[in-house]
Formats: structure tokens, sequence, C-alpha cells
């Protein structure tokens, strides 16, 4: 898998995908997940971050977010990240690391690319074969974008409204719930890499301005098309080959 890229810039929607050391099962009992929500709940208030979706599995972790201030996902994922994995090796006795380098961050455009955002995240463990439907999934946004959790709110859902350009919850909910379902029912669950490895997903003309902010990286990147008919770019293999034996 590519290196985990971290191109975020203030204002932009971003999906964060950060995985556990070697794929392990760091998360596979409910008190960590738990106390996992807890504390990304803590910091992103603390850094000014919005939550728009999340998902914890049993070896990852997915967020929407979107930062109101620069440097606010950085803060937010040093603080969960190194906190989280302190807390977790005291109690568990163990030493080493806990996290697979550091997390992936995939600029999305708002409007239908970041229904699709939200969906694929809420259908991570559907995807797996874990549960049948995301609210069976206690750590996922889905039962607090339905309005079924109301107590620790982690998302803000009223600027998942305006991004998605809704205008109210019912209308929403009504949406979402269709879409989810028809997923379901049309097997509409295969895994995406446009979601995990690439630099950002949407139309052709976001994906250009995406491209220009990020120039002055010296990137090679290229575009493609999804599945689901969107556009992502990605940093392209380094041209550099080592010498043969």
């Amino acid at each position: 898998m590519p290196r985990g890229n971290r191109f975020q810039r203030p204002g932009m929607i971003c999906h964060l995908t950060h995985r556990c050391h070697n794929r392990s099962f760091f998360f596979r009992f409910a008190r960590d997940r738990s106390e996992y929500c807890e504390r990304l709940r803590i910091a992103s208030k603390q850094f000014g971050v919005s939550i728009l979706n999340h998902s914890v599995t049993c070896n990852h972790s997915h967020k929407i977010a979107i930062e109101h201030c620069e440097g606010g996902i950085s803060g937010m994922m040093q603080k969960l990240g190194g906190e989280f994995a302190t807390s977790y090796n005291r109690r568990k006795d163990r030493s080493g690391a806990f996290w697979e380098d550091r997390y992936h961050c995939t600029m999305v455009e708002d409007g239908e690319h970041l229904w699709n955002c939200i969906k694929y995240i809420d259908l991570n463990m559907v995807r797996a074969g874990v549960v049948a439907h995301p609210s069976e999934w206690k750590w996922c946004g889905y039962l607090e974008l339905m309005g079924q959790k109301d107590r620790y709110r982690l998302l803000d859902l009223e600027c998942v409204l305006e991004l998605l350009g809704q205008p109210d919850f019912r209308s929403f909910r009504a949406e979402y719930q269709d879409r989810i379902q028809s997923a379901i029912a049309e097997n509409g669950l295969k895994r995406q890499k446009c979601w995990t490895e690439s630099i950002a997903v949407g139309s052709k003309d976001y994906l250009k301005k995406i491209v220009g902010l990020i120039r002055s990286e010296r990137l090679k990147t290229h575009i493609e098309e999804t599945e689901d008919g969107s556009w992502a770019v990605f940093e392209s293999p380094s041209d550099y080959a080592a010498p043969s034996a």
C-alpha cells in the first residue's frame, strides 16, 4: 500500500484512514473501540475539527473531517493516536507500535462525492461480513446520522446537511436510508481504493484545483475514473528503479 499522505487544507473535506500496525486486530474488543471514539470526540472539539462521519473496525479507523483552522486535523490525530496508543499499551502491558505508520488523508468534494464517502464508511463492517446493516455496529456514525443516538454526540450534523445540500434532517435521513438499503440490496459493497489510497476524490474540476494546491509538493500524479463515476487523483509511482542484481 502507498505511503500515507497528509495534504489536507483548511476548509477541505478529508477522509482519514489510520491502520493498526501490521493490520493487527487491536480494536477487537468493544471497550477499546468505545474509548477510541470518546477520545476522538474530545480531541476534535479541542482542535476545532468537525467530524462528519466515522467508523472504528477491528484493525483500522475512518473519519471524515474538516479543520476550521490550519493544523487542526494534524493536531487532533497526533493527540488521539498518541494518547490512545499509550493508554492501550499500558492497559495491555505491551510495548511496540500500535499504528501502521502515519494516517492517510483523501480530500473529498462535497455533494454526491461526500454522500458516497459517508456511505462507504458506514458499510465497512457490512463489507467485512461482521454485520448485516450498519445500524448493528455502534462504532460508526450511522445511528447518530439517523437521529438514533443523542448522548455524547460526535458528529457535526448541521455541517453534514450543509455540505450535502439537504434542507432538513428528515429529508437527509430518508435519502440516506435509501442509499444504504440500495447498496446492500445490489451488493454494492466492493472495496474501492480511491477512498483509502488516493489524494482526492471528486469531479475533474475539483481534482484540478487539488493538484494545483499540492503542486509545491513536487509530486507526480495521475487521475483515474472510479467505479461510481467519480474521479480520483493518485500519487504516481516513482520513476526510480533499483538496479537488477
